[in-house]
């Protein structure tokens, strides 16, 4: 066995010598070639960009003509000479301005952009566009006069944008042109045109062209991923950027090439990228094919061992892992078969044996619930006052004496009594349903000796607490049967609890005659046995629920109490912490 092991390496390390050259050369050609590619694509986007750039620059330059253009048009001239000779519009002066007008719709129709013509007359304060001809503020103006285009914001938000203006002088060089100036030209357009051309760009196979300047904004194609292309502006914003640039940036581990381009009109800078991944996408393609290829090979040759690994180790690991699991008791485990030999015939025994083990184990737990079950209605129905008869023989007393009101009032109390233990059909109870139910009890042991009195304290956190039914009323019978009534001067019976960490406390007390230690002592050793003819059933009762409820951990004590008596203690896990561990 030892010298196959050995055979299968050798094998297996020639293998691998004579295909780690082939995968190292070919990796060394593929680099090569991912690398002349790059450079390629790059020198062509780089012209593509250009192209596209010089577009634009034609196009501004060639609007940026148009107020030059006007300052010597006749109509404007006479314009110019109206308005400095009269203050007031004339006949002919307003065929004037209707002229101009004309001339201007004429001029902003020239192009395909959507663009404003303005003309200024200082002299007179007034502006005529397109459609109108109205006063304007000069200092307004004279703000926006300024050397080349001038470039501001109009909207924020998610879709930036922005108005590129021109304003031509005449005369040139003249000192403040606001005032002094004969006629002033300004020409506007927004960058929803530059926008226009950005989608027609992208339509034309461009991956996402916006275009860029850090001091500005962003004006974006209406397609744009806004989230990938900030990310990619804050990038390029690292290192200055030249007026042609090509980088790649990575953002996400995912690496983008990325090619800019200057304008030398406006200054902003064209921009676009695309995915690394999309462009060498079949390049990455052939490598898989190359190295599924080698894999495939690789595999053919360990054809036999993995043969032999399948049919015979798998199986046994599967049996190994089937029988770890059956140990720790996991008695779903099952394999599954595979084929027909040897080992799919141990495969089914093994799942019909443990499926046999799991109907037995499910038997015998759904008969342990079934006899649990049927113990808690025992017990339960075991509970039964001892005062039935008392009760009606102060009934009948009260009314041959012609008490009504107190006949009145043993009769609520005993109904109410009554209500609650014949009619308790569920397994547990708030603890308040509880406490009214021991109110009951002790007005009613009130009414027959007047010694009796009773305080009940307890928290509103326990209250809410669910409990078995019938836990604290036999503690408190127990305490007026066997403490207050032996004890003539005794009378005081209290009631109190509260949340210890994650335990319920509840203690009853009693000022009578109490028990030594000894007989506390048997009592104890009692409650935790079996139930025998010579004890009550009450305190056995309350302990054994309580525990076949919450489990060992809860149950019953008795100590001597300061009052003098005898003192009762319940604890149980709070209902949270049973649940989580219940859970856990």
């Amino acid at each position: 066995m030892s010298y196959r092991t050995n055979l299968f390496s050798k094998m297996v390390i020639l293998i691998l010598i004579m295909l780690i050259p082939v995968v190292l050369l070919y990796w060394y050609s593929n680099h090569k070639t991912t690398a002349v590619l790059r450079d390629e694509l790059n020198r062509s986007n780089s012209n593509q960009l250009e192209f596209f750039q010089n577009q634009v620059n034609t196009h501004i330059e060639l609007l940026s003509s148009w107020p030059n253009l006007l300052i010597h048009d006749p109509d404007i001239g006479s314009f110019r000479r109206i308005y400095a000779d009269s203050n007031y519009f004339d006949l002919d002066a307003i065929n004037l301005v209707k002229r101009i007008q004309n001339k201007l719709s004429i001029q902003e129709s020239s192009s395909n952009w959507a663009t404003k013509l303005y003309l200024y007359s200082p002299s007179l304060g007034r502006v005529v566009s397109e459609r109108d001809a109205r006063s304007y503020d000069k200092e307004a103006l004279r703000e926006n006069i300024i050397s080349g285009w001038d470039v501001r914001k109009i909207q924020d938000g998610e879709d930036d944008r922005f108005m590129f203006s021109w304003i031509t002088v005449s005369p040139y060089g003249i000192k403040d042109p606001a005032n002094n100036a004969e006629t002033i030209i300004k020409l506007e357009f927004d960058s929803d045109n530059i926008r226009d051309m950005l989608d027609k760009f992208k339509d034309d196979g461009r991956h996402d062209p916006f275009y860029f300047r850090e001091e500005t904004g962003v004006i974006y194609n209406r397609t744009s991923d806004r989230s990938l292309t900030n990310q990619l502006m804050e990038e390029l914003s690292i290192h200055k950027l030249q007026d042609v640039d090509n980088r790649t940036v990575v953002i996400g581990n995912e690496p983008y090439m990325v090619n800019t381009v200057k304008s030398s009109t406006t200054g902003w800078y064209l921009v676009d990228y695309m995915p690394l991944s999309d462009i060498l996408k079949p390049i990455h393609q052939s490598n898989m094919l190359f190295y599924s290829s080698m894999i495939c090979l690789l595999l053919m040759s360990f054809g036999v061992a993995y043969l032999f690994y399948v049919q015979v180790q798998v199986p046994v690991k599967q049996l190994i892992r089937g029988f770890q699991r059956l140990k720790q008791e996991d008695y779903s485990v099952r394999i599954k078969p595979k084929g027909r030999n040897e080992f799919s015939f141990l495969s089914e025994r093994f799942n019909l044996m443990v499926e046999q083990i799991q109907q037995l184990f499910e038997h015998v737990y759904l008969e342990q619930i079934h006899v649990r079950e049927a113990r808690l209605k025992q017990l339960q129905s075991q509970i039964n006052p001892h005062f039935f008869y008392n009760c009606f023989s102060f009934i009948t007393s009260m009314a041959k004496l012609k008490r009504m009101d107190a006949v009145v009032a043993m009769s609520h109390n005993l109904s109410r009594y009554y209500r609650y233990t014949t009619r308790q059909e569920r397994d547990v109870v708030p603890l308040t349903e509880e406490i009214e139910f021991v109110s009951c009890y002790l007005e009613i042991q009130r009414m027959r000796m007047d010694r009796i009195h009773y305080k009940i304290d307890l928290s509103d956190e326990m209250l809410r607490q669910e409990v078995p039914p019938l836990i604290v009323q036999p503690l408190v019978e127990n305490a007026v049967i066997h403490g207050i009534e032996a004890d003539a001067e005794a009378g005081e019976i209290r009631v109190s609890g509260e949340k210890q960490g994650g335990v319920m406390v509840l203690v009853v007390e009693d000022d009578g005659q109490g028990m030594t230690q000894e007989a506390r002592e048997a009592l104890l050793n009692k409650l935790r046995g079996t139930m025998d003819q010579e004890m009550g059933c009450g305190l056995w009762n309350v302990n054994q629920r309580l525990q076949l409820r919450y489990g060992e951990q809860a149950g019953l004590d008795v100590t001597e109490s300061e009052l003098g008596g005898l003192r009762v203690t319940l604890s149980w896990p709070a209902e949270q912490e049973f649940l989580l561990e219940n859970e856990g």
